[in-house]
């Protein structure tokens, strides 16, 4: 009886260390598939404006500034925005994401699509929010 108690403590306690001192990219991969806002690769995706692939330079902008936005908010119903939404499909692995990014003068609104699965949430980016482009918001 003690024997196999004391087997099992030491099993459990070998079990909690290896576990507890997982590698940096072995954390980083796992949390990376469930995070809202990913990070997303500029050779990866395509920007869409009104129809229009968006190429080059301004490409690698949109992209650097959506990663780089501060993430303020999920919501639990995607919100009703009105315009024209700025498109990015984006490849991760094996998955296809899409993203329909609404531009306001406060902050940004995001709604992630991923097979039949919707997230909506808000970001702050000062870039997206400002550019003339994009912006939706009736200001009147």
């Amino acid at each position: 009886m003690t024997t196999w108690f004391i087997v099992m403590l030491v099993v459990f306690g070998a079990f909690k260390i290896i576990v507890s001192s997982l590698p940096n990219t072995v954390i980083e991969s796992i949390i990376s598939k469930y995070e809202t806002h990913p990070q997303l690769e500029e050779e990866n995706a395509t920007v869409t404006i009104n129809g229009n692939n968006v190429e080059g330079e301004q490409k690698s902008k949109i992209i650097h500034d959506f990663n780089e936005g501060l993430f303020l908010d999920r919501y639990y119903a995607p919100p009703h925005n009105e315009g024209t939404p700025l498109i990015i499909n984006a490849k991760r692995g094996k998955k296809d994401f899409i993203f329909y990014i609404y531009s306001h003068e406060e902050h940004v609104d995001v709604v992630k699509q991923y097979k039949k699965k919707v997230v909506a949430y808000s970001l702050r980016s000062k870039n997206l929010q400002n550019n003339d482009m994009l912006v939706s918001a009736d200001l009147a």
